[in-house]
């Protein structure tokens, strides 16, 4: 990276549905002289939209959105930008939701906790090509590595498990029988080291395995 590219001004997109949390970052923003907030999304499918027209430096996505999810959102901006740079913003401390988002092509994962604290120098350093995890994720991320995921099947367990369903809804919901069932909670409850349903839904919202 050379010393131009360091001293450019760092366009910036802001995707977040809460006005509140956005306003935060623009008075953040407001105070840093190599930094420029370009645009504003409110949902998911207006962080594409508004990306592709923009082309920001950085993206600052949140997860949760009431269109589209903001892992699908980052997955569909960096097929079309393979390149783009993306810091997620987040209250969701959970290992397996920040791996998909990781996975998904973000370079930064942070609590929105720290947001005032941190968030001018993960920008900065995503831009210059860094990745960055929110201590406290990373420690989860390690803390679980060698855990066994669960299924494709068992998440779907789980989350009709969550929804209050009797293993015989379930059963009938996925079109499988009752003991089929009953042995996939078994298996959740073995991999998640939970006492029962309710403890393995717990964890399963925590870590980000499932979400309401």
């Amino acid at each position: 990276m050379s010393a131009s590219d360091e001293s450019k001004t760092i366009r910036i997109l802001a995707a977040d549905d809460h006005p509140l949390l956005r306003e935060g970052i623009v008075s953040l923003i407001a105070n840093q002289p190599d930094l420029v907030l370009i645009g504003e999304a409110s949902t998911g499918r207006e962080a594409i939209e508004k990306h592709r027209s923009l082309r920001p430096d950085v993206t600052l996505m949140d997860l949760q959105m009431p269109d589209i999810h903001g892992i699908d959102a980052i997955m569909s901006i960096r097929q079309e930008f393979p390149l783009a740079k993306i810091v997620v913003l987040t209250t969701f401390s959970g290992d397996v939701l920040a791996q998909r988002a990781i996975k998904a092509g973000a370079q930064a994962y942070i609590l929105k906790s720290f947001v005032r604290k941190e968030l001018i120098e993960v920008i900065r350093s995503v831009y210059l090509g860094r990745k960055r995890i929110q201590r406290q994720v990373a420690a989860d991320i390690a803390d679980h590595l060698a855990d066994s995921g669960l299924s494709v099947r068992e998440i779907a367990v789980l989350e009709l498990v969550a929804q209050g369903n009797s293993n015989r809804a379930i059963g009938e919901v996925l079109h499988i029988n009752e003991d089929t069932v009953k042995g996939h909670v078994k298996s959740i409850l073995a991999k998640l080291n939970a006492r029962d349903r309710t403890h393995a839904v717990t964890i399963g919202l925590k870590r980000g395995i499932i979400q309401v």
